[in-house]
C-alpha cells in the first residue's frame, strides 16, 4: 500500500478526465494506455510545478444499465453530437457518476493500474484524489438487490403516476436520483440519507476508497444535509436522525483514516455549513459566478468574508461541470486576469486538464473522446509559469490581506481594481489586477507601516518591469497603479 502524503494547508488540485486522457494517450502512443502504464512524459504534463494533487475523475466501474439508458436518451444524444460532431457509438462510455461499483474500471487498468498510478504520483510528491457519489448509485449496483432498504422506496401507484421519477427494479419500486430543483436523473437510483445502515455503508465505502487515494471529492454534497434531504423527499425518507449525515459518516471514517481529505461539491450557499460539518474544502461557486459576471465590486465583496472561511474554499474558473473558461471569459486578457486571481487567493485551487491549452468545448462526462482543438501555447506558458512562480514564492502562505483602493473625484476607475497582499516573515507580495474591460487608475495603500523611511523595489514574479517606490508614499498615500483593461501586477516587495 502506498503511504499517504501529508496535505499542504492550501493545496493545488488538477482535475483529469481519466477516460478521455487515456484515450488520447492511446492515440498518441499507438497502443492501449491504462493507469498502470502511463508514460512518464504524460505524467509530466499534468503534474505541473505547483500542483499538489491529481484528481483522477471518473475511475470507478461504469454501469452497463446506465450506459444503455444514456445511449437511448435523445436529449443526451443531442448534447453528445454538439460537443463531438463526429460522434461514434463507442464514444459514449456512460456517466462516471452512475457508479456500478467502487472498483476501478478494468478498461482503465483496474485496481492494480490505480495502485501503480498512485505510486508514480507519490514518488513525485503528488497526492491522489478520487470521486465519491453519496446521493445515488447505478440501477445495477449490488445494493439494489442486496439492500433495497438503503434507497428511497416507492409503490406501484407511484410508478404508474410518475414513471420518470420511479422505476421497478429487482422486485422493488425505487426512486430515481434527483436534486430538488431539477427533474429526476434517468440513470441512477436515490439513496436514503436518513437510514442508519446507509450511513454505515457510506463510511465503509469511503474507508475502502481511502485505501486507494489521499482525498475524495464528494459529488453534490449538500444534497445530504438534513434540511435539504427532508425538503426533497418528505415522508418517503422517514424521520430525520438526530445527527447530520456528514458528521456521522466522517466520525466513522476518521477513526481509521484521520488524514483523509474531503472536498465538497457545494452550491446554494451551503459552504459554511459543510465546512462546519467536517469538509476540508468546499467549492467556491460564488466566486466563480462573480468572476464570470465580470464585476470587480462583486468579487471584492465576496473576498471580504472571514479568512478562516476563505481558507476552506476551493477556487476555480473551470471544472467538468462548468463551461470551459476560454469560452466564458473572453478576451484572452480577461481569462489571464481571472487565472491570476484564482492562483493567488487563499484557499485550495482547482484547475481542469485542458484549461491551460485554451480548450473551449465542454465535454459531457458520458463521452470517452473529445474533439481535436488547437492548443494555445502562449496561454499554457503563462499558466504554467504562474503556477510555478506562486509555488516558488511566499504567495499563498502566511498572512493574506484584502486591500482597498482609492481614486479621484473625476476618476473612479479605481473601483475596477482588486488588490491583496501576502506576508510571511520578511517575504511580502502584492497582487493588483484590473478586472474590467477599460483602463483603470487608482492608489493602493500598503498595510505595512515599516515600509516608511525606505525605498522599495516591486519585482515582478513573471514578465514585467521592476519599479522602485518610496515607502512613505505607499503607506500614507498609496501606491499609484495604472493598468490597462484586464491588466495585472504580481510583485514581490523588496528593500532596496
Amino acid at each position: 500500500m502506498t503511504a499517504a502524503l501529508v496535505w499542504p494547508a492550501q493545496p493545488v488540485i488538477h482535475e483529469v478526465d481519466t477516460w478521455v486522457w487515456l484515450t488520447e494517450l492511446g492515440r498518441r502512443y499507438e497502443r492501449p494506455v491504462t493507469l498502470g502504464d502511463v508514460p512518464a512524459e504524460a505524467w509530466d504534463e499534468v503534474t505541473l510545478a505547483g500542483v499538489d494533487a491529481i484528481w483522477l475523475m471518473g475511475v470507478w466501474a461504469r454501469s452497463p444499465a446506465g450506459l444503455q439508458i444514456a445511449r437511448g436518451n435523445p436529449e443526451l444524444a443531442a448534447a453528445f453530437h454538439t460537443a463531438l460532431p463526429d460522434l461514434r457509438p463507442d464514444d459514449v462510455v456512460g456517466s462516471p457518476y452512475c457508479v456500478r461499483e467502487y472498483t476501478v474500471d478494468h478498461r482503465l487498468g483496474g485496481p492494480d493500474g490505480l495502485a501503480a498510478a498512485r505510486a508514480v504520483l507519490a514518488a513525485r510528491g503528488v497526492r491522489l484524489v478520487l470521486d465519491y457519489v453519496p446521493n445515488h448509485v447505478a440501477p445495477d449496483h449490488p445494493w439494489v438487490r442486496a439492500h433495497p432498504e438503503r434507497f428511497i422506496r416507492g409503490t406501484a401507484d407511484d410508478l404508474a403516476r410518475a414513471p420518470d421519477a420511479f422505476v421497478a427494479v429487482a422486485g422493488s419500486v425505487l426512486a430515481r436520483g434527483r436534486d430538488p430543483f431539477f427533474p429526476p436523473w434517468p440513470d441512477v437510483l436515490q439513496l436514503n440519507a436518513f437510514r442508519p445502515e446507509m450511513r454505515r455503508a457510506t463510511a465503509d465505502t469511503l474507508l475502502r476508497i481511502g485505501e486507494q487515494c489521499d482525498g475524495v471529492r464528494c459529488d453534490m454534497a449538500m444534497l445530504m444535509l438534513t434540511d435539504v434531504f427532508a425538503a426533497t423527499w418528505g415522508e418517503r425518507a422517514g424521520p430525520a436522525p438526530a445527527a447530520e449525515f456528514w458528521p456521522e459518516v466522517f466520525g466513522l471514517v476518521r477513526e481509521h483514516n484521520p488524514e483523509m481529505l474531503f472536498v465538497a461539491e457545494a452550491y446554494w450557499d451551503r459552504e459554511w455549513i459543510l465546512q462546519q460539518q467536517g469538509f476540508d474544502f468546499c467549492y467556491d461557486k460564488r466566486l466563480y459566478d462573480r468572476l464570470a459576471d465580470g464585476t470587480a465590486d462583486g468579487v471584492r465583496g465576496h473576498l471580504r468574508a472571514g479568512i478562516d472561511y476563505q481558507r476552506k474554499l476551493i477556487r476555480f474558473i473551470e471544472n467538468h461541470d462548468e463551461p470551459r473558461a476560454a469560452s466564458t471569459l473572453p478576451p484572452p486578457e480577461r481569462l489571464r486576469a481571472a487565472t491570476v486571481a484564482i492562483a493567488t487567493l487563499p484557499g485550495a485551487t482547482l484547475w481542469h486538464e485542458g484549461q491551460f491549452d485554451g480548450r473551449r468545448v465542454r465535454l459531457p462526462v458520458f463521452l470517452g473522446r473529445r474533439p481535436v482543438e488547437p492548443a494555445d501555447p502562449e496561454l499554457r506558458r503563462f499558466a504554467t509559469e504562474l503556477l510555478a512562480a506562486v509555488d516558488g514564492s511566499a504567495l499563498r502562505a502566511g498572512t493574506w490581506c484584502l486591500l482597498e483602493t482609492t481614486g479621484w473625484p473625476d476618476n473612479q476607475s479605481h473601483q475596477n481594481l482588486l488588490a491583496w497582499t501576502w506576508e510571511r516573515g520578511s517575504q511580502r507580495h502584492l497582487v493588483v489586477l484590473n478586472y474590467s474591460g477599460a483602463p483603470a487608475q487608482g492608489r493602493v495603500r500598503m498595510p505595512w507601516a515599516d515600509l516608511r523611511s525606505h525605498r522599495w523595489a516591486l519585482a515582478p514574479l513573471l514578465d514585467g518591469d521592476r519599479y522602485v517606490r518610496d515607502g512613505d508614499e505607499m503607506v500614507d498615500v498609496g501606491l499609484f497603479v495604472d493598468l490597462p483593461a484586464w491588466g495585472w501586477h504580481v510583485v514581490s516587495v523588496e528593500l532596496v
